[in-house]
């Protein structure tokens, strides 16, 4: 990995409707990431097209997202913010990776099987090929590190066998480059802290989603304080008090997920809350939860709502961010193409 610069490479898609879950399982650790690595944070509008083609409010999916990039504290000026389809060479090297990664390795990814379901043979061929888009996303950029959930843990890994393969298939024009170490790295995972994985506040076995015909299921970024106070005095619990130790969470799944958000909007362990608030009864810990959530997320929806109405302030970060990554995906695109064997005029 010496051979490479350290830089982190992450995208969400834009899909609506950002929820609590996606803060703190994605956007807040870019938040914190930035502190450490230079960064690029992708709108990923090509993988949002995978399910569904033809969405009427994409471009305003494309926007909020961003305004949540910003708003969470994403920095446009210090590192990049863009989406995806403004920058052609993400294309460009999926379809050099189509041809790298082998069909075994496809038909083993989970969540193709997950979001076809028993109707495969009607899924798009983009919602099959998406883990190679990925790994094309990534790789563009020479990212040496991705911040990713257990959902996509096996995605990086596909990625890391697409750069091994090609590194490998292409050895000596690769050295001959002077690219000792191979030319694309083998990205890293940063594995995520506390409640990367929050649950439905209804069902504490489901993950938070959008797609619940149920807003009380969520915390949308965008709620105001009343909505989100609501959502949590609402949220499904057991009649039995908390417990002091983390042990006592087991098959308790709704105290579990409200201890879990309660310890990451706080930067603090399970461990920690129960030592707190072991033995109290849940609307005691509910109260304390609304009071910590509309402190830390009230603020956060008020400035994403600001943001997104100026669409002049938020399309010119977008274009500054695509000229920026444009710059760096170029250069990898023309390397690529020496090293495959191209003829380029």
């Amino acid at each position: 990995m010496a051979a490479f610069k350290e830089l982190v490479f992450s995208g969400v898609q834009p899909t609506g409707n950002l929820h609590l879950g996606n803060y703190l399982g994605a956007v807040r650790r870019f938040v914190a990431l930035q502190e450490q690595y230079d960064c690029i944070y992708c709108v990923v509008d090509l993988h949002a097209i995978t399910a569904e083609l033809y969405q009427p409010e994409l471009k305003s999916q494309i926007r909020e997202v961003t305004a949540a990039f910003i708003a969470a504290g994403i920095d446009p000026k210090k590192h990049i913010i863009f989406n995806q389809s403004q920058v052609s060479g993400h294309a460009e090297l999926a379809w050099i990776f189509n041809c790298v990664a082998r069909l075994g390795w496809m038909n083993r990814m989970t969540q193709f099987k997950e979001k076809a379901g028993k109707d495969r043979e009607n899924a798009s061929l983009g919602l099959y090929a998406y883990p190679s888009l990925m790994a094309a996303d990534i790789l563009l950029y020479r990212a040496t590190h991705v911040p990713v959930g257990e959902d996509q843990k096996q995605h990086l890994e596909l990625t890391r066998d697409v750069a091994q393969k090609f590194n490998n298939d292409f050895a000596a024009p690769i050295a001959e480059r002077g690219h000792a170490d191979g030319f694309f790295p083998l990205t890293e995972p940063l594995i995520g802290g506390p409640a990367a994985r929050v649950m439905s506040l209804r069902d504490g076995a489901k993950k938070m989603s959008k797609s619940d015909p149920s807003d009380f299921s969520r915390i949308n970024l965008t709620d105001d304080g009343d909505a989100i106070a609501a959502k949590i005095r609402r949220a499904k619990t057991d009649p039995e008090a908390l417990p002091s130790e983390e042990a006592g969470l087991a098959g308790r799944p709704e105290a579990e997920n409200l201890v879990g958000i309660y310890a990451a909007l706080s930067d603090r362990t399970k461990a920690e809350v129960l030592a707190e608030f072991g033995g109290a009864q849940f609307s005691a810990f509910k109260a304390a939860l609304v009071d910590l959530s509309v402190d830390r997320l009230g603020p956060i929806g008020a400035e994403m709502k600001r943001l997104k109405a100026d669409t002049t302030y938020i399309d010119g970060v977008l274009r500054e961010g695509s000229e920026r990554a444009r710059a760096m995906a170029d250069a990898t695109i023309a390397e690529v193409k020496d090293i495959v064997g191209f003829v380029r005029g």
